[in-house]
């Protein structure tokens, strides 16, 4: 499994256009196959930066989720949203994997 880590730096006085981009994107990556994590959007400290995590089973199945992503007239309607409200200033993408073992139930006595 791979987990995308997305951190955007937002115009705070945007942020309704952001939250429509984010309920786009939830929908669609669950579509593509992936699990959606959420959006986390400013509260308290910083008012333009939010973040939000999915995951892919691969980062095989996240590259394609990303070429068919270009074709698929939803994502591009979410991508033109971001462009004409230029409620995204800028984003940093990271790519992370669980350390797998350390969850694991205790036995009960």
């Amino acid at each position: 499994m791979i987990t995308i880590h997305l951190k955007y730096e937002i115009d705070a006085d945007k942020l309704e256009d952001f939250e429509e981009y984010g309920r786009r994107w939830v929908g669609l990556v669950n579509r593509f196959g992936g699990t959606h994590h959420g959006y986390f959007l400013p509260s308290e400290g910083d008012s333009d930066i939010a973040y939000a995590l999915f995951s892919f089973p691969s980062l095989a199945a996240y590259e394609q989720y990303r070429a068919n992503s270009m074709e698929d007239p939803e994502c591009q309607a979410a991508f033109e949203l971001a462009r004409s409200t230029r409620c995204i200033k800028r984003y940093e993408r990271r790519f992370l994997r669980p350390l797998d073992g350390l969850a694991q139930p205790q036995p009960q006595p």
